[in-house]
């Protein structure tokens, strides 16, 4: 399968998991539901500033889309279309710019002693957040753990999701 397929798939595969009530579009309310299911799923404090953080991040990174296809409902195509234009054609800096607020708001709800990064206790939480095992996180975390130093930064967490959507890991660090 080509990069550009699997990228696809991978990008329909998120648009199936952001379209909570399965009306067959991603509205703001969708996003609002997955705000609320990422905090439910950490246990995370609805008033704290980890869920200010995530709010802002994740409803920004709507309006990016809803304002790239010039619409405040994503269907499957407009969502495909705003994702590849904003995002995954401009490789490294699209997931850097426009992800990075979500993973970085992620990771403000899973690193729980506070030190900017992400550890493999903290990723088997994260993990399980998502629904997948504490052996997937060890194993992911050897992946993800690119300069060797038993944490894992914003930009090694940006880049493994940037490789998943492009095929190149299995690492759903946005959920399944």
């Amino acid at each position: 399968m080509s990069v550009a397929v699997k990228a696809s798939s991978r990008l329909e595969e998120r648009f199936n998991l952001w379209d909570h009530n399965g009306n067959g579009v991603i509205e703001r309310s969708d996003f609002e539901q997955e705000i609320q299911n990422i905090l439910d799923r950490f246990g995370a404090d609805a008033s704290g500033p980890g869920a200010a953080g995530l709010r802002a991040a994740y409803l920004g990174l709507f309006d990016r889309l809803a304002r790239s296809a010039g619409t405040e409902q994503l269907d499957k195509e407009a969502f495909l279309q705003a994702a590849q234009s904003e995002i995954v054609s401009r490789g490294n800096a699209g997931f850097a710019e426009v992800l990075q607020p979500t993973i970085q708001a992620i990771m403000g709800i899973a690193d729980t002693d506070g030190d900017g990064e992400i550890s493999p206790v903290e990723l088997e939480r994260w993990f399980e957040a998502i629904g997948l095992s504490a052996d997937q996180a060890r194993e992911a975390f050897q992946q993800i753990d690119t300069d060797g130093d038993g944490t894992l930064s914003v930009g090694e967490l940006v880049a493994a999701v940037r490789d998943y959507h492009l095929g190149k890991n299995d690492i759903p660090l946005l959920g399944v």
